[in-house]
């Protein structure tokens, strides 16, 4: 058999398969973490600056354009798309409005069903083909004689009834005739399965959904914070105390050690615990020691990295399913938790299946770090298993405000953050995820890292092996990552410390990658992102220590999985339908990116390889990596049904703007 010859870091695909000399270009991973405006760079039909239409091309900028594009993707507008003619939500699960006919929505169902687009059909795993159309059902639409019914289909099925015996939608769901009937009146009635919905309940119940009272209190600026009061006075009766004690400025060293003796003066204080009421002064408890904390035993666990946007609950689901142990919530803004944003507070969901879950906090300041992780610890006690302090995030949007890798040089403020929030977070463990350090050829973490486990007490350290300047440009340096691990090893065993789990990550993406990195640098596992994105089921190569080389029936079975759990949770109505799509075309944007193992020359794959124009195994795995996201979302047809017309995908990545939308 002839071999093809490729050039250094191309993916070695044999002669057969390959369709021409030309190579994708390489997907540009810094504007996918959030880099990268697309404003700009859009046709007419795209968004619009500051209300004014983009007129194509690379239109010049004015400085307050420029200024309002700044930031992570500005350009990704993603309305919710709605039913034309919408009904009161109350008045859909057959309950009455307490507006009455003030009500912003209608309450007329008949003209409502009228309307309506009709039912989808979520097709079964069975009916997946490996051929075009790819799908292939049986015509079971069953719509009812009269007209007002012709939007139902009796043959579909509803994710969420399925799962939890009752969909939370009722009349509003695309999937009404799963769940729908007519009486003996001819009157339509939601139907409910009583049995199913006490049996599974409990299971399949998405959990750390804050309570409305408690935003409210947030938005009031009301909520009890008592040991975050507390702590902060302590550390400002500590600088007051230092600075007076002081005849002259000082210097950058003893600056650092005021503030940590600050920090560690507040962690002897007794406060009271978060949960108890504030009157309750005669009652005061003794902050939890380090050794009272919740030991992380992880060695040996796979860990799904916290991912922005893509790293949402029904992708999470997802991976667990193929193997996941540990799983982190997107990255939450401690200033957004704190003014009671809804969007951030609904990256603390957690699914029951997700065994093991924290929550990663980004923030600069004790005076938002520590609240955060107070409120977090008062009202999900049982539902969060740690909180990770987001020291790696590089994006300048971040980065300039002294959040993620800006902490790397500032110990002495991460010292006071982790101190504070470990107290006020109880018995619940904090972790620290980081980078080799901010530039270039200037590594620090192998003297940062020793004192986040001696000194300040987390419970996991995460190492990912590259600086703030080089993003994803050059490979991760395990070499520095084993330097890390052995420097802390050591001074855990000069102080008789018990040992904290630190995990490594960066260009992880083969079962033999893993492995063999863990055995060369001696970290207890290895935090795995890109490579999930790309292909989820590495968390069963990792498991089951071999290379998967998965069919693309596999895949798309993988595909239909992903958007029945997104429907479980973004909602089974239109909007929901439309953001399951949303991300769905996401995931596929870093899905296209997997070239079979089968098709390669030499194994395994590698992450950074870039890609020659290949076909697949069959017209399936053609079709799965396409990398025009006009594909992506007729993938999305499969499960979701079309996708409205004014409904448009622009990939985060810039070299997959490969549709019409997004050329410019």
């Amino acid at each position: 058999m002839a071999t093809a010859t490729h050039p250094p870091g191309t993916a070695p695909v044999k002669p057969e398969f390959l369709l021409s000399s030309v190579y994708r270009p390489a997907a540009d991973d810094d504007a996918a973490e959030g880099a990268t405006s697309h404003v700009g760079n859009t046709t007419s039909t795209g968004p619009t600056i500051d209300g004014e239409p983009n007129q194509g091309g690379r239109k010049k900028l004015s400085k307050e354009q420029k200024k309002a594009q700044r930031g992570a993707n500005k350009g990704r507008r993603f309305g919710k798309v709605r039913d034309e003619l919408e009904l009161c939500w109350r008045v859909a699960n057959g309950a009455m409005c307490e507006y009455g006919a003030e009500c912003r929505f209608t309450h007329d169902i008949p003209s409502y069903l009228a309307a309506k687009p009709r039912d989808i059909r979520l097709p079964p795993a069975s009916s997946l083909a490996t051929a075009p159309p790819f799908v292939f059902t049986d015509d079971t639409d069953q719509p009812a004689a009269e007209g007002d019914l012709s939007s139902l289909n009796f043959g579909t099925t509803c994710p969420c009834f399925e799962e939890a015996g009752e969909c939370r939608l009722g009349l509003k769901c695309r999937f009404l005739g799963a769940h729908a009937r007519k009486d003996e009146n001819g009157v339509l009635t939601l139907v409910t399965d009583e049995e199913k919905k006490s049996r599974i309940a409990l299971t399949n119940s998405e959990l750390n959904q804050v309570s409305a009272e408690a935003l409210k209190l947030l938005r009031q600026r009301k909520y009890p914070r008592p040991i975050t009061d507390a702590y902060l006075k302590e550390l400002e009766i500590a600088n007051q105390a230092s600075t007076e004690g002081k005849d002259a400025p000082a210097g950058e060293g003893e600056k650092e050690d005021t503030i940590e003796s600050g920090a560690q003066s507040a962690e002897t204080a007794i406060t009271k615990r978060a949960g108890e009421a504030t009157d309750q002064t005669d009652t005061p408890d003794v902050p939890t020691r380090f050794s009272e904390k919740k030991r992380l035993h992880w060695s040996g666990k796979t860990y799904l990295a916290p991912l922005t946007t893509v790293g949402n609950l029904p992708f999470r689901r997802l991976c667990v399913s193929l193997g996941a142990d540990i799983t982190c919530g997107e990255m939450g803004l401690a200033t957004s938790f704190l003014t009671a944003s809804r969007e951030e507070w609904s990256l603390v969901r957690r699914h029951p299946s997700e065994t093991t879950f924290g929550v990663q906090l980004a923030g600069s300041k004790p005076s938002t770090m520590v609240p955060t992780a107070e409120i977090l610890g008062r009202e999900f006690a049982g539902g969060i298993d740690f909180v990770d302090i987001n020291c790696g995030c590089p994006i300048d949007l971040v980065f300039r405000t002294g959040s993620g890798s800006a902490l790397l040089d500032a110990p002495a403020k991460l010292g006071k953050i982790i101190a504070g929030m470990s107290r006020a977070l109880g018995e619940i463990p904090v972790t620290v995820k980081l980078r080799t350090g901010v530039k270039d050829g200037r590594n620090t973490s192998h003297k940062l890292m020793p004192r986040l486990s001696s000194e300040w007490g987390v419970g996991c350290i995460t190492l990912h092996g590259r600086t703030r300047q080089q993003r994803y440009t050059k490979l991760a340096d395990w070499g520095y990552i084993k330097q890390c691990v052995d420097a802390v090893r050591a001074r855990e065993a000069d102080e008789g410390l018990p040992p904290v789990p630190i995990f490594g990550g960066g260009d992880c993406f083969s079962s033999s990658d893993y492995w063999s990195n863990v055995d060369s640098t001696g970290v207890d596992g290895i935090m795995i992102g890109r490579g999930a994105l790309i292909k989820p089921w590495i968390f069963t190569e990792v498991k089951e220590r071999r290379e998967w080389d998965i069919s693309s029936r596999e895949r798309l079975e993988l595909v239909r999985k992903y958007a029945e759990f997104g429907l479980t949770h973004f909602g089974t109505d239109t909007a929901g339908v439309n953001t399951t799509r949303r991300y769905l075309c996401e995931a596929l944007s870093f899905n296209y990116r997997y070239v079979p193992i089968g098709l390669l020359e030499r194994l395994p794959g590698r992450i950074n390889d870039r890609a020659p124009a290949f076909k697949g195994r069959d017209e399936l795995e053609t079709l799965l990596a396409s990398p025009n996201s006009q594909d992506w979302v007729k993938i999305s047809e499969m499960f979701l049904g079309p996708a409205p017309e004014t409904w448009s995908f622009t990939p985060k990545h810039k070299s997959n703007a490969y549709g019409e939308e997004a050329q410019g």
